[in-house]
């Protein structure tokens, strides 16, 4: 039964759960960053610093690292080849700080060698926009129809954001590991700093593997009221 006491329960037991996962990884990778904030890297290395370190090592010496507004809102931009540092990370010399920038800088790395994964994720793009305007609504149609093709073709869409998602996490545990490598191999951070940048990445890539846990649940609910809906 999908349905008891006005309650779906298909939300209930398959997706809640995921949503509160989701939940608990945001709220774990701001007190890890929150924790990671409080430790002084003993070089003074700002993060600004560290991301024009290791992209000067990968001969990126054309990529500008500027500030921008916002709480954890650090991303390189390849289209404009700007890697772009939240006030938490730009000018604080402190083991989140140089971490996040870091593995920022790790992403300007694998477009510059064309990374596969990376390549791939971007050709899914276009798949996911269109999914994610066209999913719910024609599952909704669908339904109301009782054209079950159509609230299938909806589901179809909506699985493209998870497989932009899935391809994400190749992206971003590379990105780390390239991040934390670069940081041990140029000597100047303690073992102390390297562990808690550690965390912060891996708390950060937590909230990616939440993300598609949820909709993963999401598209598996779909398909039961889609299916219910059949009999």
């Amino acid at each position: 039964m999908l349905y008891y006491y006005g309650i779906d329960w298909t939300y209930v037991i398959l997706v809640l759960p995921a949503v509160l996962f989701a939940l608990w990884a945001q709220y774990n990778v701001q007190s890890t960053f929150k924790k990671a904030s409080s430790l002084p890297v003993s070089n003074g290395m700002t993060g600004a610093d560290a991301a024009r370190m290791i992209l000067d090592r990968g001969g990126l010496y054309g990529v500008r690292v500027e500030r921008v507004a916002g709480e954890l809102t650090d991303h390189f931009d390849p289209r404009s080849n700007v890697l772009r540092l939240s006030d938490a990370v730009h000018d604080k010399a402190t083991a989140a700080a140089v971490g996040v920038a870091s593995h920022e800088a790790g992403h300007a790395l694998q477009h510059e060698e064309n990374y596969l994964p990376v390549r791939i994720r971007s050709a899914v793009i276009p798949l996911t926009e269109i999914g994610s305007t066209l999913a719910i609504p024609l599952f909704a149609i669908g339904l109301l129809l009782n054209f079950s093709s159509l609230a299938y073709i909806g589901i179809l869409l909506f699985a493209f954001s998870a497989v932009f998602q899935l391809l994400t996490l190749p992206v971003e545990f590379d990105a780390s590991n390239r991040a934390l490598k670069a940081m041990a191999d140029s000597g100047r951070f303690t073992e102390k700093e390297l562990a808690s940048s550690r965390k912060v990445l891996r708390a950060a890539a937590l909230t990616y593997v939440a993300a598609l846990a949820v909709s993963l649940t999401q598209i598996l609910r779909l398909l039961l009221i889609a299916d219910r809906r059949k009999k």
